[in-house]
Parts: C-alpha cells; sequence; structure tokens
C-alpha cells in the first residue's frame, strides 16, 4: 500500500476494524490464501444473514463486490449525514448536543479517511463548540483545515487572531484594488462614476459578502474585522477601508444578525446616513435623527465618536454631506439667509468636520468633536454664495438690452481669501471642491476658469486626490466641446493639471484618461505638445506607459496617411460640375 491507501484506512485500526495492512499481513503469513480471503470477507463484510444468500447473485451478474459494498457505503453515508443534520435541530440543546459529541469521539479517529471524512466535518459544524483538543487537531493540519466547514473555522478564528488576519488580508486587499480600479476606469461619464452604485448594491460585493460569512453572528470575529480595519486606515490614511466598515455593518443588518447590530453602537446611526447615502442627500427629517445620536454621545461613552468619525469619514458619506452642503447653500442664497442662521447647514459641516478628523482622532484617542473655526462659517461660506449670485447678475445682465457701455464682462478675479481658505481649512477645501464640481457640471466655464488657480495649492493636495480628480475628468466631459479653445487647454492642462503631473504618478494618469476620451476635441496643436508634456519617464509606473501607449495609438489612427492628404485636392475638384436640379 502507498501513501494514498494508508490515507484511504487512516484511523480504522484504533476503531478494531480491520484494513488492508491486516489484510495483507494475514495473506503474507498463511499456507492458504483463498480460504483466508473469504474468512476475512466473513468477519469484515456487512454482517446480515439475509445478504449471504444474495450476494453470489450478484457474482453471477458479474457485480463486483468493490461496487456493491461501494453503493451501500455511499447509501449509508447520506443516512448517516442526514441523521446528524435532523439530531442536530431535534430534543432538547443539552441532548441533542451530548449525542453530537459522542457521535464525534467515535468518528473522530477516521477524519482522515476520504470517504469518512464528510460525516465527522458534518457532526463538527452542527456543534456549537468543538472540544478545544479537536479544534487543535484540525488547525495543525493544513487538509483538515481547509475541509472543515466556516462554523468550525469561526471556532479556531476567535481565538487565533493571526490566523484570521491571514485569511481576511487578502480579502482587504482585494477589497481596495477593487476601489481603485474603478477610480481610474478607463470610462469616463457623468452618470456612472464612483458614487453611482446604490449602498445595497455595493453590499452584493464578492469582498463584503465573503466577509459577512466568515463573521456569522460572532462578534468577536466583528470585532477583530472592526480593528484589523482602524489599523489599517491609521497605517495607510485610506477611506476606503471607512466605506468597508460601514458596508460590514449593514450587510450584517441586512441579513437581521442581532447578535451583532445590536451591540455595535453606531449601528443606527449608520442605518440613518445610509438612507441618506441612497438619496445622495440629507433631508431635514434624518437630520434630525442624526443630530439626535451625535448629542445623545454620553460622558464615558466618548469612545463611540471615534467609530462614528470613521463612518462619516466614508466618501460615500462625505460625497453626499457635501452635496447636501452645495444645495443648502444655494437655497439660503434665495432666501436672503445668512449660513450661521441655518442650523440644518451647521449640522453638515460639524459631520463634515468630524469625518475629515477621523483620522486624527483614531491616532490620537483623543475622543472629542473638532472644534468648528467660526470663519468658516462667517466668512467662507458666505463667499461661495457671493460666487452663486455673481453667476445670477451675470446671467440677468447678458439678457437685459445692451447700453452703450458694452456688455459687463464676467468677473474674472478671486478672493484672496478664498484661495488661503482652500489651502489652509480641510472643510473649506472639501466643500469648494465640491462647488467646483457643481459648477462644472452645470456646463459654467466662466465660473469654472475664475476659479481654477485656486486648485493648484490645496489643504494636502485635495484638489489632486483620486475621487476628486475621478469626479471632476467625469463632469469635464460635459464642457467636451471647449476643448477646441487654446484658452480653455491652457488654463486647464497647463495652469493645473501639468503642474503636479511629475510628482503625482495618479495626475498623470487621470490626466491621460480625459484625454483618451476627448482627445479627437482638442485643439491640434495643443494636443501634441500635450502629447510631448506627458511622456512617461523612466520613473513612470505601467498604468502610465500603458495608457500612453493607448493614447499614441488612437492618435496615430487619427493621422491621415500622406496619400490622402495629396488626393484630397484631385478629388474635390470636379464637384462643382456636378448639375444640381437647381441649375437645370
Amino acid at each position: 500500500a502507498g501513501p494514498g491507501q494508508t490515507a484511504m484506512y487512516a484511523g480504522l485500526q484504533e476503531l478494531g476494524v480491520a484494513n488492508g495492512e491486516d489484510l495483507k499481513e494475514t495473506l503474507t503469513n498463511c499456507t492458504e490464501p483463498l480460504k483466508a480471503i473469504e474468512q476475512f470477507q466473513t468477519e469484515n463484510g456487512v454482517l446480515l444473514p439475509s445478504l449471504q444468500s444474495a450476494l453470489p447473485f450478484l457474482d453471477l451478474h458479474g457485480t463486483p463486490r468493490l461496487e456493491f459494498h461501494q453503493s451501500v457505503f455511499d447509501e449509508l453515508r447520506e443516512k448517516l449525514l442526514e441523521r446528524v443534520s435532523a439530531i442536530a435541530l431535534e430534543g432538547k440543546v443539552e441532548e441533542r448536543y451530548k449525542k453530537l459529541e459522542d457521535l464525534l469521539e467515535k468518528s473522530f479517529s477516521l477524519v482522515k479517511m476520504p470517504s469518512i471524512q464528510p460525516v465527522v466535518m458534518c457532526v463538527m459544524k452542527h456543534l456549537p463548540k468543538v472540544p478545544e483538543k479537536k479544534l487543535k487537531l484540525v488547525m495543525a493540519d493544513k487538509d483538515l483545515y481547509k475541509a472543515c466547514a466556516v462554523e468550525v473555522k469561526r471556532q479556531i478564528w476567535q481565538d487565533n487572531q493571526a490566523l484570521f488576519g491571514d485569511e481576511v488580508s487578502p480579502l482587504l486587499k482585494q477589497y481596495i484594488l477593487e476601489k481603485e480600479n474603478i477610480l481610474f476606469s478607463n470610462d469616463i461619464s457623468v452618470l456612472h462614476n464612483f458614487f453611482s452604485p446604490s449602498p445595497k448594491t455595493r453590499r452584493q460585493g464578492e469582498v463584503v459578502q465573503k466577509l459577512t460569512q466568515m463573521i456569522g453572528k460572532n462578534v468577536k470575529l466583528y470585532d477583530m474585522v472592526l480593528q484589523f480595519l482602524r489599523t489599517l486606515f491609521l497605517r495607510t490614511r485610506n477611506v476606503h477601508y471607512c466605506t468597508l466598515r460601514a458596508e460590514l455593518l449593514m450587510s450584517l443588518h441586512d441579513l437581521e444578525i442581532s447578535e451583532i447590530c445590536t451591540v455595535d453602537p453606531c449601528h443606527k446611526f449608520t442605518w440613518c446616513l445610509d438612507a441618506c447615502i441612497r438619496e445622495k442627500f440629507v433631508d431635514n427629517k434624518r437630520a434630525r435623527e442624526l443630530q439626535g445620536f451625535l448629542d445623545g454621545v454620553k460622558k464615558g461613552q466618548e469612545q463611540v465618536l471615534g467609530d462614528l468619525s470613521m463612518i462619516l469619514c466614508d466618501p460615500f458619506a462625505i460625497n453626499t454631506l457635501a452635496l447636501s452642503t452645495i444645495r443648502h447653500l444655494q437655497d439660503l442664497v434665495g432666501q436672503d439667509t445668512l449660513p450661521r442662521e441655518s442650523p440644518d447647514l451647521l449640522l453638515l459641516l460639524r459631520m463634515l468636520s468630524l469625518g475629515q478628523g477621523a483620522w486624527d482622532m483614531i491616532d490620537s484617542q483623543v475622543f472629542k468633536e473638532p472644534k468648528m473655526e467660526v470663519e468658516l462659517i462667517t466668512k467662507f461660506l458666505p463667499m461661495l454664495m457671493s460666487f452663486v449670485v455673481d453667476d445670477h447678475t451675470f446671467n440677468v445682465d447678458q439678457k437685459l438690452p445692451s447700453e452703450e457701455k458694452g456688455p459687463i464682462p464676467y468677473p474674472s478675479t478671486i478672493p484672496e481669501a478664498f484661495t488661503k481658505f482652500l489651502q489652509e481649512n480641510r472643510i473649506a477645501c472639501e466643500i469648494g471642491l465640491y462647488y467646483i464640481l457643481h459648477i462644472t457640471k452645470q456646463r459654467n466655464k466662466n465660473a469654472f476658469l475664475r476659479l481654477l488657480p485656486a486648485l493648484v495649492e490645496t489643504f494636502s493636495d485635495l484638489a489632486f486626490s483620486d475621487i476628486f480628480l475621478h469626479l471632476l475628468t467625469g463632469n469635464l466631459t460635459l464642457l467636451g466641446d471647449e476643448f477646441a479653445l487654446e484658452e480653455f487647454c491652457t488654463s486647464l492642462f497647463d495652469g493645473f493639471f501639468l503642474t503636479a503631473c511629475s510628482r503625482k504618478e495618479n495626475v498623470h494618469r487621470h490626466v491621460l484618461r480625459l484625454l483618451l476620451h476627448l482627445h479627437h476635441k482638442v485643439a491640434p496643436t495643443k494636443l501634441e505638445s500635450l502629447q510631448k508634456a506627458l511622456e512617461p519617464t523612466k520613473q513612470s509606473g505601467e498604468a502610465v506607459k500603458e495608457l500612453y501607449n493607448q493614447l499614441t495609438e488612437k492618435l496615430e489612427l487619427r493621422k491621415p496617411s500622406p496619400a490622402e492628404v495629396t488626393e484630397t485636392p484631385s478629388m474635390e475638384l470636379p464637384l462643382p460640375t456636378v448639375p444640381t436640379p437647381a441649375s437645370r
């Protein structure tokens, strides 16, 4: 018997059941092999008196004994598996588990025998607490660990954080990669962007579903995953971990896993915010609810602010809060009301501030809400409102009959204070960037060109972050026709994008994405100089080189061949001589 054979009989000897080794020994030490085989068959066959007369009948039909025993074995195994699942549901709790534990005790020695393994695994799967000794044996054997059900693995993981970490880690890497692939996708559209999928759709993603299944109802494992996410967020500052934190909680909420939802202090807040994200707007009723949760944080429980800030730091939450803020500012212009007089607006700022302060709070472990800068409310937001007013005034002026003085030009300068706010205040910068996205989406070229210079230097380079550039490139497709104008291209590319391309690889990628989409709209001379400026260097990564090659190929296809160029005039000559209905 080779190693494979040995595995087939693993554990039979401990149970006093003869195996292949015993038969081999019997045959080696006997004088009459045939008699010995017959005796072995009698002793180890199916002990049913009625069967003895039936077996020769099978022999007449040429059915090998192995086939017969195998089919009986398969049938019995199926019945046993059904019985185990039934035991797990019937009678008193202590009794049913006692039966299963006894069964496990008897069968565990056969766990490495491939034909019996499913039964042993099934018994363990239905036991809420597999004996520690058995778990250790399973954990020590790679193949057994791989073969056991997730219910058993959970019991192993909850006391082995490192092992659980090894299982979770590749999933978290995959999640971040998926998010980045969407941000850098070659499909640029204003309708389908990073924020388009609804929260419910996002939660159906592979990683969230797998993690949800791995956690089950186990609070300890849930806490471990949250700890991993916090640690990774601190280490990398990557906000996608905050999205996963919220998605995981809401995925457990969808499955109504109250064991976890009731102990996560963020559950109701996240649930309410999730509804706002779905609508991409925070309405008054939900605003009151969210405020209630924030005001309800009791003394001694401030640590929950760390979790709430992580939920609010999720880009989908920030996106919703920022869009709602811009909408509120426009409404206030119409109502002649100042920002400081709007409680709803102040609440949005409070939540934005908490979300943007997540990293600092978790890092410093000082759990208190960040102080709101008064000037943000008294100076910056009124300044944004004045930009809205400028647009209204300009539009009205355009419609008035022009007097001798000629048309009033669009204001081209920006207050120095605006640029300073964008550089020094994180919340102002976030709202300012969303205002710029808003005017771009409205195809307001004048306002866009006026404010664009303020983006070159922003708070921690937020204007060059992937999420903003992903949204901006999408919105710029609406201004496609402007790319034919040298002045527009110079402001956008030379004045903004190219200032960061050489030091920030991601910006280089986003510009190439945009040009792949809009190259046919760009003025030819400008396109040529851009092609030179965007050429990858030795230090450039694979993604940049790949995009640049794609762009070069597209531009090559657009160039007319020399033959076509010379033939064109001769083809045009005969056209005027073709008789037209009018000249007849």
